[in-house]
């Protein structure tokens, strides 16, 4: 069975950092781009960064939600079948539950293969 497991939550203060982690279980990484995405109680889900699979030339391409530009970064390691959200100097407007997903492009807006999420909470 195809699955993505989100860790690497938890509760810090305003300005803190954490590293999520999305690993797959049953399948690899290496062909997909994968998305991370936020929901916060009571607002829609937002995409926050996003990575794609490597090119022909070893090239990936990364994305990032402008309220999230310059604070957080995505990467990936495709041997551990791991994609890592490095989140730095958090507001409590991240606050929220965090989910990473595939897809066959950053572009693309069919995500698939929800983990179950992984709770971020930024306290003031």
């Amino acid at each position: 069975q195809w699955q993505l497991l989100e860790s690497g939550g938890g509760l810090v203060q305003t300005g803190g950092s954490l590293r999520l982690s999305c690993t797959a279980s049953g399948f690899g990484l290496d062909i997909f781009a994968i998305g991370w995405f936020r929901q916060a109680p009571g607002k829609e889900r937002e995409g926050v960064a996003c990575i794609s699979a490597y090119d022909s030339r070893g090239a990936l391409t990364t994305t990032y939600a402008d309220s999230v530009k310059d604070r957080f970064a995505i990467s990936r390691d495709n041997a551990k079948s791991t994609v890592y959200l490095q989140m730095n100097a958090l507001k409590p407007e991240d606050t929220a539950t965090y989910y990473c997903a595939t897809s066959g492009g950053c572009h693309r807006v069919d995500f698939s293969h929800w983990g179950q999420g992984t709770q971020v909470t930024v306290s003031s």
